[in-house]
């Protein structure tokens, strides 16, 4: 669906409107297009957000003729804005979905629970963003203008809010029944895929050709591999390190528990990460606030190292490959340490009011 709405010009779109409310002021800019990345990551999952904005963004810093540094700022903010705000809604991260239908978390019990998390850890990761590469934003950009007469635009695109809108009630309704909501987003997406194949303005063939269904693959195969490290006695020894951190005091207990769950997730990638951590706390007899902080450190702890997740190495691949902004392993991990330790813990903490 993200593809598709890519190939139809809706991010694009969506992203001349903000450059047109921010004016020129690079500051303003920069923090819309993060509001516009955390919208779209919550809506179309992290791996989308980052793989189809991306070079939305770049497109834009190109006819800006921004200087390099400009780019990496803007580039890494949207990668890094793409994981840490994919927590509000089941499918706003696979690692959200594997969880939730684990242990039968209904869509609303769920956002009832992370919307505040998530809005913590977006606003946190917007003002770090923006201290750390605030000398690399400039203080004015100038965007052409571009004509963004609505009577031109296809009706796919002036319905898209209102066919999201939808989309979401029905994963809400469909929950209460225990609905999986993959039973929803693939007739939405298929529909999208008709109507847009029937206008010609997108060709589906080539959408679903080079759709990423190697995350789909990586995730069959990790299945098996957690389960069989399971067995060996891993989650074993992850239930046993829990127990010992569900006896602390006040605040800690979460604290500890969201670092347990992202370094795991930082040192093996998020999805066999969170699977182990949902066998862990099963074995405990399921503390419902260790599920959620288990979700919320696989969603932020990826961002720790390059590994973290399979959409930050199809992200930099992408950069490197397409756009030819290499980001080095060092910088990633430095850059990305300073700023996921401190929104991570902020959301533990915010985790805390509501569980």
């Amino acid at each position: 669906m993200s593809l598709a709405y890519d190939e139809l010009g809706l991010f694009e779109f969506w992203a001349q409107r903000i450059a047109r409310i921010a004016g020129g002021n690079g500051r303003r800019l920069f923090t819309l297009i993060l509001v516009l990345g955390s919208l779209v990551s919550a809506l179309f999952a992290n791996d989308g957000a980052a793989l189809v904005m991306t070079p939305v963004v770049f497109s834009m810093l190109k006819a800006m003729k921004v200087p390099e540094k400009t780019y990496l700022a803007f580039i890494f903010s949207i990668g890094f804005i793409s994981d840490t705000a994919s927590m509000p809604f089941t499918i706003s991260n696979l690692v959200n979905i594997l969880s939730t239908q684990y242990f039968s978390i209904s869509f609303i019990s769920y956002l009832k629970v992370m919307v505040l998390p998530d809005l913590v850890s977006i606003f946190a990761s917007t003002v770090l963003l923006f201290l750390y590469f605030r000398k690399s934003i400039p203080g004015k950009m100038a965007f052409p203008e571009i004509s963004m007469d609505g009577k031109s635009l296809s009706p796919l695109l002036k319905f898209a809010p209102i066919v999201l809108s939808i989309l979401v009630v029905a994963y809400a309704t469909t929950g209460i029944f225990g609905i999986p909501v993959s039973l929803i987003a693939l007739p939405f997406s298929l529909l999208i895929l008709y109507l847009g194949h029937r206008r010609r303005e997108l060709h589906a063939v080539r959408i679903l050709r080079v759709s990423p269904w190697q995350i789909v693959l990586f995730s069959i195969g990790m299945y098996i591999v957690v389960f069989g490290l399971s067995q060996a006695g891993l989650s074993t020894m992850i239930s046993g390190l829990l127990s010992l951190i569900v006896n602390t005091p006040g605040p800690v207990h979460y604290i500890l528990s969201g670092y347990l769950f992202a370094f795991l997730a930082s040192s093996m990638n998020n999805l066999p990460s969170v699977m182990l951590g949902n066998l862990s706390i099963s074995a405990l007899g399921g503390h419902s606030y260790l599920v959620y902080a288990n979700i919320l450190a696989n969603d932020i702890g990826p961002k720790f190292t390059p590994i973290g997740s399979l959409a930050t190495l199809l992200w930099m691949d992408t950069l490197r490959r397409k756009e030819g902004i290499p980001i080095s392993a060092r910088f990633y991990m430095k850059t990305g340490f300073i700023m996921a330790l401190p929104v991570l813990t902020l959301s533990l903490l915010s985790l805390m009011l509501v569980t």
